[in-house]
C-alpha cells in the first residue's frame, strides 16, 4: 500500500492512498466467508459453498463491494499511522478508481488537530478581587442562620412582608383552568420571590379567607411561558420570629459556647470561600490570556458539531427541565436568537480552543494522570452528578468514556502549571498565593470517606 498526504489547509488533510489487489485478498476471503454463512444454494452445505458458485448466484460485484466495506477502514488507518496524523472525527472517502483485478485508489479527507506553538505562558500577569470579608457580610452571614431557625406563629391581621402565607393557588389560561395549575396549601414567604412574579402585591393586606387575582407568566407545568390569571386565597397568615442574636443562639446553631466564637467561625468560612473563589476567577483569567496568546485554527466542522450539540442539549435537556422555551428563555436573558446563537459560537470555540491549548501543553510537560488523581476526580464528578462513585464509574466504564475522564484531569493539571508560572495579584497590588495547604487538607478530610469508597470505583475505570 502506498500513501501521500496533502494539507488542505491548517486544520484537513487530504490522504490519498493506493492499494495492490493482492493486498485486498483477505478481505476477499472474508467476504466470500461473510456471504458463504448469510446464503442458501441447493447442493452445498451452508458455508461450503464455492466461490465460482457465488460469483455466479450472487455476481462478482457483490463480493467486491462486501471486500472493498471491511478493507478500507482498515488502510485508512494504516495510511493515518503512517502519515502519524492527529485525526478528528470521521473522514468523507472516496473511491476513485477500483477495478476487478486491478489495484483500488481512494482519498479521505478528514479533520486534524491544529499545530499549535504554547507560547512563553511565565510572563502573564491577572489581577482578581482581593479576599475582604467586612463586619457586614459576618451579619448578613448570621442573619441567613437566624433565618433557618426562625419559628412561625399564627396572627389574626392582614399579611405584610416577611410573613409566611398559607395560600391555594388556581392557575387559568384563557378562561380555562389548566389541570397542573392548581396547588393547594403551599407556604410562601411574602418578598422571598420563590414563587410566581406579582403574587407580593396579591397577598400583602389580606387576612385569613381573604383572595385575590394576578396576572403572572407561568414558570413550568404544562403552559410555562404563558401569561396565567391566577387566583390566591390566604387560609392562614404566620409571623416569624427570630431567635435572639446571643450565647445561647450560638450554642443552638453551631458547636460553639459563645456568639464571638460563632462570629469569628463565620468570618474564616467567608474567607475561604471568598479564597476559593478568589482562585477560581484567577485561574479562568489566566486561561483566557494564555488563550489569547496562542493562535489556534478552529476546524469548522468540528465547530459546526458543537454548536449543534451545545444547541440540542439546550432545547431537548436544559429547556424542559426549566419549563421554558426558546421564546420565554431569550426574553428571560433579553437576547434576540441571533445574538444568543452567536453566543453560543463564541462558547463553543473558547471551549475547543481550550481543549486543544491544554492538550498539547499536557504533552509538552509530560503530564500523566495517576490512580489517586483518577480518584479524587471520579469522586468530586459522582457528587456533582448525584450518584456514587460506584455508579458514575459503571456509567463511565460502560459509555466507554474512561479516557475522557483522565483527559480532564490531565487538562487540569496543565492549566494548574500556566496558573502556578503566572503572576497573579489582587485589587490591592498584593501578590496572591493559590498554593493553600490548609484548604488542601480540609478538603482531604471532608472528602476522606468518599474517596475510600472512591478507590475501587476509580479502579474499576483505570483498567478499563
Amino acid at each position: 500500500m502506498k500513501s501521500a498526504v496533502e494539507t488542505l489547509n491548517p486544520t484537513r488533510v487530504r490522504l490519498t492512498v493506493e492499494v495492490p489487489f493482492e493486498e485486498l485478498k483477505p478481505s476477499l476471503d472474508a467476504a466470500y466467508k461473510k456471504i458463504n454463512n448469510q446464503v442458501t444454494v441447493p447442493g452445498f452445505r451452508k458455508g461450503k459453498i464455492p466461490a465460482r458458485v457465488i460469483d455466479q448466484r450472487f455476481g462478482r460485484g457483490a463480493v467486491l463491494e462486501e471486500a472493498i466495506n471491511d478493507a478500507l477502514p482498515k488502510f485508512y488507518t494504516q495510511a493515518v499511522t503512517e502519515g502519524e496524523i492527529n485525526v478528528l472525527g470521521q473522514p468523507d472517502v472516496d473511491i476513485t478508481e477500483f477495478d476487478d483485478g486491478n489495484e483500488l485508489k481512494f482519498t479521505a479527507e478528514v479533520d486534524i488537530r491544529p499545530t499549535i506553538e504554547i507560547p512563553d505562558y511565565s510572563g502573564i500577569e491577572v489581577t482578581v478581587d482581593a479576599v475582604e470579608v467586612s463586619d457586614e457580610d459576618v451579619e448578613k452571614s448570621l442573619q441567613q442562620l437566624r433565618d433557618r431557625f426562625a419559628t412561625t406563629t399564627t396572627v389574626d391581621r392582614p399579611a405584610a412582608e416577611g410573613d409566611v402565607v398559607v395560600v391555594d393557588l388556581e392557575a387559568s389560561v384563557d378562561g380555562e383552568v389548566l389541570g397542573d395549575g392548581i396547588a393547594k396549601g403551599v407556604s410562601y414567604t411574602i418578598g422571598s420571590g420563590q414563587l410566581l412574579d406579582g403574587i407580593d402585591d396579591a397577598v400583602t393586606g389580606l387576612s385569613a379567607g381573604g383572595s385575590a387575582t394576578f396576572t403572572s407568566e407561568l414558570k413550568g407545568g404544562s403552559a410555562a411561558g404563558r401569561a396565567a390569571e391566577v387566583k390566591v386565597e390566604v387560609s392562614d397568615v404566620q409571623q416569624r420570629e427570630l431567635p435572639e442574636l446571643d450565647d445561647e443562639f450560638a450554642q443552638l446553631a453551631s458547636e460553639f459556647d459563645t456568639l464571638e466564637e460563632l462570629r469569628a467561625d463565620s468570618r474564616k468560612r467567608l474567607e475561604s470561600m471568598k479564597q476559593y473563589d478568589q482562585a477560581t476567577a484567577a485561574q479562568e483569567k489566566v486561561l483566557d490570556a494564555l488563550i489569547e496568546l496562542t493562535e489556534v485554527a478552529i476546524p469548522e466542522k468540528l465547530l459546526k458539531d458543537e454548536i449543534e450539540t451545545r444547541t440540542h442539549n439546550l432545547e431537548h435537556h436544559q429547556f424542559p427541565q426549566m419549563g421554558l422555551t426558546w421564546e420565554s428563555f431569550l426574553e428571560r436573558e433579553g437576547k434576540t436568537r441571533e445574538e444568543y446563537d452567536a453566543q453560543i459560537e463564541e462558547q463553543a470555540i473558547k471551549g475547543i480552543k481550550t481543549q486543544f491549548i491544554l492538550d498539547e501543553l499536557v504533552g509538552k510537560e509530560k503530564l500523566s494522570v495517576n490512580q489517586e488523581e483518577l480518584t479524587e476526580h471520579l469522586v468530586r464528578r459522582a457528587a456533582s452528578s448525584g450518584m456514587s462513585p460506584d455508579q458514575f464509574a459503571q456509567a463511565v466504564v460502560e459509555g466507554n468514556q474512561v479516557q475522557l475522564l483522565v483527559g480532564e484531569v490531565a487538562r487540569g493539571k496543565a492549566l494548574a502549571v500556566v496558573v502556578e508560572a503566572a503572576k497573579v495579584v489582587d485589587s490591592n497590588g498584593e501578590v496572591v498565593d493559590l498554593a493553600d495547604d490548609e484548604d488542601e487538607d480540609e478538603a482531604e478530610n471532608t472528602e476522606g470517606a468518599e474517596a475510600s469508597e472512591g478507590d475501587e470505583a476509580a479502579a474499576k475505570a483505570d483498567e478499563a
